[in-house]
């Protein structure tokens, strides 16, 4: 299941940049929701791929996706039967967040590369065993991270990882949307049997990407979390459909306190819902300077305020801020992002958000609700891969 936030379909895009192939490779689509819309919107303007197959469980559902996009796809009621049938070299899977792992693993299995919507799963033990399987077959898994395409990201990055900051002890990060509880998409992201995690995981794990991403991805060892439903369970929030409110049943707003083994600590909060504008901006603090990232309701694209370097000078306590320049994205980072997969699988290339990486961010959205249900710090023990 892709984030909640609108994707919008790909704009024209010029396949300028990007290299081109003679031989069309062969993609399946695995799950027909919106956020197949974008997958397809791309592929279609790629001239070197071909969409030969799409899944969807409900019935009708598939078919109706391939006559509206006027594609010649064989459909499928399931992942299984797609898979018993086709050969596809590619795989995107976009189904909601309890089927990421079984999909993926399956069509890893079967023999095709996976684009895998975000969050990666529900749990650490599915992303450990998503992660081997890849290794196992060989086969390349990147996970739906688009936001790395942007230019603000790569800055942000450059920033921290360039040694101006110094050592960085302490993050504050996440986001969130004063009134975003995405049902107008149903009730898949709000049903703990189709989503498994709420806020947490749906714009959660890309908060959470943008500090452990340009931090190196450093290694999770505790974990104290908190989680609540308050907004999601009260009827009066959905005014059409107070039914709503008996079928909540994942997080609304998760918080979390995390420590890494070199030190580090990341003070992080995210909601689908508040009573608030913002919960603060991203703030990494380090032991020559700190940078402050502007708030966004999630990390899903541009920033709308400048980034800003603070230093304190320890002998006159006197500041000085500087203002680095706001970067446009940098094009369609949808876009980008599955054509970037399509290079990594051509030419046998890393992936952009490999699993090896993610398996820290989904450790972390795990560790939060183990500790969040058991009312106490837990601690995250991510087993050997190979």
């Amino acid at each position: 299941m892709a984030d909640s936030m609108a994707v919008p379909h790909s704009k024209s895009v010029k396949m300028k940049g990007f290299k081109t192939y003679g031989e069309k490779i062969k993609v399946a689509i695995i799950g027909c929701g919106w956020i197949a819309e974008s997958h397809v919107d791309c592929y279609r303007k790629m001239p070197d791929v071909e969409i030969i197959a799409l899944a969807d469980l409900i019935p009708g559902k598939a078919k109706a996706f391939n006559q509206k996009y006027g594609l010649n796809a064989n459909c499928y009621l399931s992942h299984t039967e797609l898979l018993a049938n086709e050969q596809p070299e590619i795989v995107s899977v976009c189904t909601y967040n309890m089927t990421h792992a079984e999909c993926s693993i399956a069509a890893m299995r079967a023999g095709a590369h996976v684009l895998c919507e975000k969050p990666m799963c529900v749990t650490l033990e599915e992303a450990v065993e998503m992660t081997r399987v890849s290794h196992e077959t060989g086969k390349k898994l990147s996970i739906g991270f688009q936001p790395r395409m942007d230019n603000n990201f790569k800055k942000i990055k450059e920033i921290v990882q360039s040694g101006d900051l110094g050592k960085v002890y302490y993050v504050q990060t996440g986001g969130g949307r004063p009134h975003g509880i995405p049902t107008p998409f149903g009730t898949t992201f709000i049903d703990d049997d189709t989503a498994g995690i709420g806020a947490v995981g749906d714009i959660g794990c890309y908060s959470l990407d943008l500090v452990l991403s340009a931090l190196g991805y450093p290694k999770p060892v505790t974990v104290s979390g908190f989680t609540s439903d308050y907004f999601g369970k009260n009827p009066e929030y959905y005014p059409r459909h107070p039914e709503y409110a008996d079928i909540f049943s994942v997080d609304d707003f998760a918080a979390a306190f995390i420590r890494f083994e070199n030190g580090l600590v990341i003070d992080f909060r995210i909601a689908w819902a508040m009573n608030l504008d913002t919960p603060g901006d991203t703030i990494f603090m380090g032991t020559k300077a700190s940078l402050r990232v502007p708030s966004t309701e999630c990390w899903n694209g541009s920033l709308n305020k400048r980034l800003r370097l603070i230093k304190v000078s320890n002998r006159t306590g006197l500041k000085t801020v500087k203002k680095f320049r706001k970067l446009r994205s940098g094009g369609d980072v949808f876009f980008r992002k599955v054509r970037g997969f399509i290079e990594a699988v051509r030419e046998n290339k890393p992936c952009s958000a490999p699993p090896e990486e993610i398996i820290y961010n989904q450790a972390i959205i795990d560790g939060i609700v183990r500790s969040a249900k058991l009312g106490h710090e837990v601690e995250i023990v991510i087993p050997d891969i190979d």
